[in-house]
């Protein structure tokens, strides 16, 4: 079968679309005339509207319907599913052609969050998963990490040059750094900060005491993403949960120390750098038997304690941040 149109699906989110990146370019180095087309929600555009090596972004409808029109006019001779739910194989269905799905590891995911069983998930990363469904192309990972290419150049000047960056949000609140814990962050760390993060992450952090902090620069809620990445790409070391500027990070190959809460990184969506350019250092409570709660999050504790970033050392993070800047 010749190849000339390949559709990759994958509708959300942030960190999960940057994931994909190393997929979209395999693709396109090793089929260089395949055009590569890209369905995704319309929020999520930016993310993949600089990307070289896609040929045209399609949106998500209101309907799996009008959906499946506009793509039947494209003529794809082969789908990459990357997403793998219920509207990824509608569409699948409904275009009737060759596609492919990557293993979600729903069953296993189930039974580690449920027995807590540190050896239920394999050793292998959410990208290598992904690279499944292109195997049967010929596809092989080129090991040269993750993609983010910048499509906003409008970064506000900060008034100093060499900086941590903060992560200070994430979708769910279990996975969110609490405020108190940016607070002692930003008071012990002896050197210059950056706070990212959305509205919602400038309002959680109002009553935060870092008015006699001259070396922290808060720019929650005035950033768009694309500016938030910037501050990401320019940054010496990262601090930052599990969420999407943490694989922004990896992609820009820098220093990460990513703190985990509710989420493990047995999960398979640790920071994907494997060619060694940066490094990530994991810090967790190793303790807490209630974790992980869930493969995603809550919006609060179902436990109340919220021990797994409670328990955290966060004295550790603090000299682990200040190590990594003074190399």
């Amino acid at each position: 079968m010749e190849i000339k149109k390949i559709l990759i699906i994958r509708f959300s989110s942030i960190g999960d679309i940057v994931l994909t990146t190393p997929v979209v370019r395999c693709l396109k180095k090793q089929l260089p005339d395949v055009q590569i087309h890209y369905l995704t929600k319309e929020n999520y555009i930016n993310i993949l509207s600089s990307n070289p090596y896609i040929t045209k972004i399609h949106t998500l409808k209101h309907s799996i319907a009008e959906t499946v029109k506009e793509l039947k006019k494209e003529n794809f001779d082969f789908v990459v599913d990357l997403h793998h739910n219920l509207r990824s194989l509608l569409v699948k269905t409904r275009l009737h052609i060759p596609s492919k799905s990557f293993n979600k590891l729903n069953i296993r995911k189930w039974i580690y969050v449920k027995t807590k069983c540190k050896n239920i998930m394999p050793q292998l990363h959410i990208v290598d998963r992904y690279f499944g469904a292109v195997s049967t192309l010929g596809i092989t990972n080129d090991m040269c990490g993750l993609d983010f290419f910048d499509s906003d150049s409008s970064a506000a000047a900060l008034p100093f040059d060499n900086y941590i960056s903060i992560v200070c949000g994430a979708t769910h609140t279990t996975k969110q750094i609490p405020p108190k814990y940016i607070e002692y962050l930003c008071q012990n760390i002896k050197h210059n900060i950056v706070l990212l993060g959305d509205k919602n992450d400038a309002k959680r952090l109002e009553n935060i005491n870092i008015k006699n902090t001259p070396n922290v620069i808060n720019m929650c809620g005035k950033c768009s993403l694309s500016q938030s990445a910037l501050y990401v790409k320019h940054s010496a070391v990262v601090i930052t949960s599990d969420t999407g500027l943490m694989h922004i990070a990896a992609a820009y190959k820098k220093n990460i120390i990513t703190i985990w809460g509710n989420t493990t990184p047995q999960l398979g969506m640790y920071p994907y750098m494997p060619n060694g350019k940066g490094k990530y250092i994991n810090i967790e409570a190793d303790d807490i038997k209630c974790r992980p709660c869930s493969k995603i999050g809550y919006k609060e504790c179902p436990k109340k304690h919220f021990s797994c970033m409670n328990n955290i050392i966060w004295n550790d993070v603090v000299q682990t941040a200040q190590n990594l800047i003074e190399k």
